[in-house]
C-alpha cells in the first residue's frame, strides 16, 4: 500500500503544483522512517538483552586461565557492542519522539562507555593497544568495516549554535587584533598539512562545481555515475527534513514541561497537600497511643516525611531515629577521646590496621590459589545499560504508538513524571510545617522544653571550626591566579597571542587506511605485526573522539589525560589532531616549543599562561591541547641550535598541571612527535601514558590512497594508469609524499590532456624520486623505542614468559619419554 501511494503521489506530481506533493512525499517517506527506525530500536534491545544474558549468566563463572579463550570471549563482546552502538547511533539521529530520543541516548552512553572499558581489559590482557580479529570476525560472520567505530553526529550537531558564534567570536578577536595572517601561518604550516589543506579546499571546490553541473544536466556518464543516485539524494533530503522535526518536537516538548506541571500544582497541589497532612496528623497520633509522646519529626538529611510512610509502624520509625541519635552521639563521643589520647592511640591503630591487612592479604592469598585465573572486573556502565534497557521495556516495548504518526511527546508520561515532581515540592513544603506542629504539640501536651538544643549548639560550633580549616587548606590548592579576570579577556589573550587556534575542518574518515589482514598470522608466527593505519583511525576515536563528545562516557570510563602520537614526518598526526577536534567540536590550543620560544619568559609567567590554557579549556570544553615535537619538552641534551628556544620550559610544570585535570574536565593534552627516541624515557612516558605508534601506510592503504586521491583530483583510472605498481613501488613513501606526487602531476594542463592521453603509472615517479622515503633503520629505531616504553616492556615479559612455558613442557615430555624407554630396555634384558 505504501508503494502504491508514492507511485500516486509522483503521477500527479507532473500535473499539479510539484513543491506541494514534494512535501508530501517527503512526509510520506518520513512515515515511513519511522517504523524503520522503531524496527531498528526494537532490534538493537533485542541483541542488547541477550548480551547481558551473556554478561550476568545465572552462576557464578570460573576464573578463566587460557589467555586465548579470555581474549576471544573479550573481542566477541567488544564486536557485538560495536554493532548495537552503530544501530543505536542511527536511531538516535533520526527518531523524532524526544521521550524516546532521552531513553536511546540514555542506552548509547552505558554502551559507549562499556566498549572503552572491553578495550581497556584487552589492552591490559595482551599488553599491547592493536588487536586482531580475524578469528571472531569469521565466526561473527561480520567484514572488516564493521571493525569502524561509529562517531556519533550529536557531538557537534547539538551544539551547533554554540560553535557558531565561538566562531564568530574567534574570528571577531582576531580581525580586532590584526593577526589574521599570522594566525594563518601558524596552522597552515609546511609539510603534508600544507598540500593537504589545498588539497581539501580543491576538492570542495570541484564537488560544488560538480553539484551544479548535474543540476544542469551537462555532466559526462563516467563522473555521474560516481555521484549519489536520485534515490540517496531523497534520502539524504529526509533526513535532513527528520532533523528539522527533532527540533520541532523537541521545542514542544520543552513548553509542555512547563505547562503540564503549572497544571499539575495547580489541579492536585491542594490535594496532595491536605492529604500529606491528614496522613503525618493521623501518625502523630498512632505514635502517641503507641509510645506515649508524640515522636520527632525525621529531619531533611533523613529523608522527612518519606521516612515516615516507608510501610513502617510507628514503634519501627521511632526506635530507627534514636538508633540513629545514638550512633552520633557515639560518634561524638569517640572524636573527643581520639583527640585527648594523643599519638600513642594513633600508633595501636595503625598497628591494628597492619595486623588486619596482613591477615586479610593471607586470606586473599589463600583464595587466590584455589581459584587462579581471569574475571570480568566489575564495570561503571553495566548498571546503566541494565537500567536502561529495563526501563525500554517497562515503558516503550508494549506501548500502542499506531495513533501517534508525527511522534510528538507522551503527555501522559509527561504528566506522571511531573506529578511526582510537584508531589515531592509539596511534600518538603509540608515537612517544615509539620515539624513545627509536632514542636507546638509537645510544647502544648507533653509539655517538653528544648533542653538538649545547648549540647547540639556546642558540638555544632566545633563542626564548624573543623569545617573552617579544612575550607582553608582547599583554598590553598585551588588558588586563581586569574580571578580578576573575565573568560572573554583570556579567551581574547590566549587568540592574540596564538595560543588558541581555529581547527581546520578534518573528518576522521578522511583519514584515509586499510584493514590489516596479515595480523593473526604473523602473531602466530612470533612476528609482531606494524598497526595498520585502520587501527590508529580506531584507537583515536576510542581513546579521544568518544569520551571528549560525552560528558558521561568521560566521568566513567578509565580516565586518560594525556594522548602521545609518535610516527614518521608526513604520516597524518597533525591531522588527526585536527580530526579530534572536528568530529567533537572542541577547542585547539597549541603550547609547541617554537609557540611558545620567546613568550611568557620566566618560570611565573609561564605557570600563569597554563593557568589560563587549562582554566579556558575547562570552562569551554571539550579542549584538545597540542604540543607538537613532544619530544623537545623532554630533550636528553637540547642541541645548541635550539638552546634560545628554551623547549624544555614546560618539563616541571606540565607535570604539575596535569594533576589538577579531574574526570568531569573534558580536557586531553596529545602531543606528536616524529622523534620521539630523542626524548628521556623515564618523563616522557610518565607524562604520556598512552602512546599510538602510526606507521608508514601498507600496501593495502597505499593502493586505497592513490585511488582515493586520484579520484579526488578528478583524474580518470584507466587500464593505463596501474594502480598496484605504484602502491608497490611506493613502499616506504608516507601519505604526504604521495599527497606532493599527485599535487605536481594533476595539474589543470594534465587533467584537460586525458582523454587524448591517459594517465600513466610512470608520470608520478619523477616526483616521488624528488623525495626522501622512511628507511628501514627509521622505521627499526621506531619498534625499539616503542619496545623500551613500559607497555612494550610487558609485552616483551609476556612473550618470554610464554617461551620459557613452553620449553619447559618440551624438556618434561623429553624426559618422560627417556624413562620409559630405559624401563624397556630394562624389561627386555631380563626377558633375554
Amino acid at each position: 500500500m505504501q508503494c502504491l501511494c508514492i507511485n500516486s503521489l509522483i503521477v500527479h506530481q507532473e500535473k499539479r503544483n510539484s513543491q506541494f506533493y514534494w512535501k508530501q512525499l517527503v512526509e510520506l517517506h518520513s512515515r515511513m522512517s519511522h517504523s524503520s527506525y522503531t524496527r531498528m530500536w526494537v532490534q538493537a534491545h533485542g541483541a542488547l538483552e541477550d548480551l547481558l544474558v551473556d554478561e550476568h549468566p545465572p552462576t557464578a563463572p570460573r576464573p578463566l586461565k587460557d589467555r586465548l579463550q579470555v581474549f576471544q570471549g573479550l573481542a566477541t563482546f567488544y564486536l557485538k557492542y560495536l554493532q548495537i552502538f552503530r544501530s543505536l547511533e542511527a536511531v538516535y539521529d533520526q527518531i523524532v519522539h524526544p521521550q524516546k530520543r532521552r531513553m536511546v541516548r540514555h542506552v548509547l552512553d552505558g554502551v559507549m562507555g562499556r566498549i572503552l572499558e572491553l578495550k581497556n581489559e584487552m589492552v591490559e590482557l595482551e599488553f599491547s593497544e592493536f588487536h586482531y580479529f580475524d578469528d571472531v570476525l569469521q565466526d561473527l560472520k561480520l567484514t572488516p568495516e564493521d571493525l569502524e567505530v561509529p562517531i556519533p553526529q550529536y557531538f557537534v550537531r547539538e551544539k551547533m549554535r554554540v560553535l557558531r558564534d565561538r566562531e564568530k567570536m574567534l574570528a571577531h578577536v582576531m580581525a580586532k587584533g590584526g593577526h589574521i595572517e599570522q594566525v594563518e601561518q601558524l596552522f597552515c604550516c609546511s609539510g603534508m598539512f600544507q598540500v593537504w589543506r589545498g588539497y581539501s579546499q580543491r576538492k570542495r571546490t570541484r564537488r560544488e562545481r560538480l553539484e551544479e553541473m548535474i543540476f544542469l544536466g551537462m555532466v559526462p556518464p563516467e563522473q555521474q555515475q560516481q555521484r549519489p543516485s536520485v534515490a540517496q539524494l531523497k534520502a539524504q533530503q529526509v533526513e535532513t527534513t527528520r532533523r528539522l522535526v527533532q527540533e520541532e518536537n523537541e521545542a514542544e516538548y520543552q513548553r509542555a514541561l512547563v505547562s503540564i506541571k503549572e497544571s499539575v500544582r495547580a489541579v492536585d497541589g491542594p490535594d496532595l497537600r491536605e492529604t500529606l497532612q491528614e496522613q503525618m496528623r493521623q501518625w502523630f497520633i498512632e505514635c502517641r497511643d503507641a509510645t506515649g509522646k508524640f515522636p520527632d519529626f525525621p529531619n531533611a538529611e533523613d529523608g522527612g516525611s518519606t521516612a515516615i510512610f516507608s510501610q513502617k509502624t510507628p514503634d519501627q520509625v521511632a526506635a530507627e531515629l534514636a538508633a540513629k541519635e545514638e550512633e552520633k552521639e557515639k560518634k561524638r563521643k569517640d572524636n573527643i577521646n581520639k583527640d585527648k589520647k594523643g599519638g600513642k592511640d594513633r600508633k595501636d591503630q595503625k598497628k591494628d590496621k597492619k595486623r588486619r591487612s596482613k591477615q586479610k592479604k593471607g586470606g586473599k592469598e589463600e583464595g587466590e590459589e584455589e581459584e587462579k585465573g581471569w574475571k570480568m572486573p566489575p564495570s561503571n556502565f553495566l548498571p546503566t545499560v541494565v537500567e536502561g534497557n529495563k526501563m525500554y521495556k517497562d515503558v516503550w516495548q508494549g506501548r500502542d504508538e499506531t495513533q501517534n504518526f508525527l511522534q510528538r511527546f507522551d503527555a501522559q508520561l509527561v504528566r506522571e513524571e511531573k506529578r511526582l515532581e510537584v508531589e515531592e515540592e509539596v511534600r518538603v513544603q509540608v515537612d517544615e510545617l509539620m515539624r513545627q506542629e509536632v514542636k507546638n504539640l509537645k510544647l502544648a501536651v507533653d509539655r517538653e522544653k528544648g533542653k538538649k538544643k545547648k549540647k547540639g549548639k556546642k558540638g555544632g560550633k566545633k563542626k564548624k571550626k573543623k569545617g573552617k580549616k579544612g575550607s582553608k587548606k582547599k583554598k590553598k590548592k585551588e588558588k586563581d591566579l586569574t580571578a580578576d579576570r573575565t573568560l572573554e579577556s583570556l579567551y581574547e589573550e590566549l587568540v592574540l597571542e596564538g595560543f588558541l587556534i581555529r581547527p581546520l575542518n578534518i573528518k576522521l574518515s578522511e583519514y584515509i587506511g586499510e584493514f590489516s589482514y596479515l595480523g593473526t598470522t604473523l602473531r602466530q608466527a612470533d612476528i609482531e605485526p606494524m598497526p595498520s593505519l585502520s587501527d590508529v583511525r580506531q584507537l583515536i576515536a576510542l581513546y579521544g573522539i568518544l569520551p571528549l563528545g560525552s560528558q558521561s562516557v568521560h566521568q566513567k570510563a578509565p580516565l586518560m589525560k594525556t594522548l602521545l602520537l609518535a610516527g614518521p614526518g608526513g604520516v597524518g598526526k597533525r591531522m588527526l589532531v585536527h580530526a579530534l577536534c572536528t568530529e567533537t567540536g572542541a577547542n585547539l590550543f597549541n603550547l609547541s616549543p617554537r609557540n611558545l620560544a620567546g613568550k611568557y619568559p620566566g618560570r611565573s609567567c609561564l605557570q600563569y599562561l597554563l593557568h589560563m590554557v587549562f582554566k579556558v579549556a575547562r570552562q569551554l570544553q571539550p579542549s584538545v591541547i597540542w604540543i607538537g615535537d613532544a619530544e623537545k619538552t623532554f630533550y636528553k641534551k637540547v642541541p645548541k641550535l635550539e638552546k634560545e628556544m628554551e623547549p624544555k620550559r614546560l618539563k616541571k610544570d606540565l607535570v604539575k598541571v596535569l594533576k589538577s585535570v579531574k574526570p568531569e574536565d573534558r580536557v586531553l593534552v596529545v602531543g606528536t612527535s616524529r622523534r620521539p627516541f630523542d626524548a628521556d624515557l623515564k618523563p616522557f612516558c610518565k607524562v604520556y601514558r598512552k602512546i599510538i605508534l602510526i606507521p608508514r601506510p601498507d600496501y593495502a592503504s597505499r593502493l586505497v590512497l592513490w585511488r582515493e586521491l586520484l579520484c579526488g583530483g578528478s583524474a580518470r583510472l584507466t587500464p593505463s594508469l596501474d594502480l598496484s605498481s605504484l602502491a608497490k613501488v611506493t613502499d616506504g613513501y608516507t601519505q604526504g609524499h604521495i599527497l606532493q606526487a599527485v599535487r605536481q602531476v594533476l595539474t589543470p594542463r594534465r587533467l584537460a590532456q586525458q582523454t587524448t592521453r591517459p594517465l600513466t603509472a610512470e608520470e608520478f615517479i619523477p616526483p616521488l624520486a624528488r623525495q626522501d622515503p622512511i628507511y628501514k633503520e627509521e622505521e627499526e629505531a621506531f619498534k625499539m623505542w616503542y619496545g623500551r616504553t613500559p607497555l612494550g616492556k610487558k609485552r616483551a615479559r609476556a612473550a618470554k614468559a610464554i617461551e620459557e612455558e613452553g620449553e619447559s613442557g618440551k624438556d618434561k615430555d623429553k624426559r618422560g619419554t627417556g624413562k620409559k624407554t630405559g624401563k624397556e630396555e630394562k624389561s627386555k634384558k631380563k626377558n633375554k
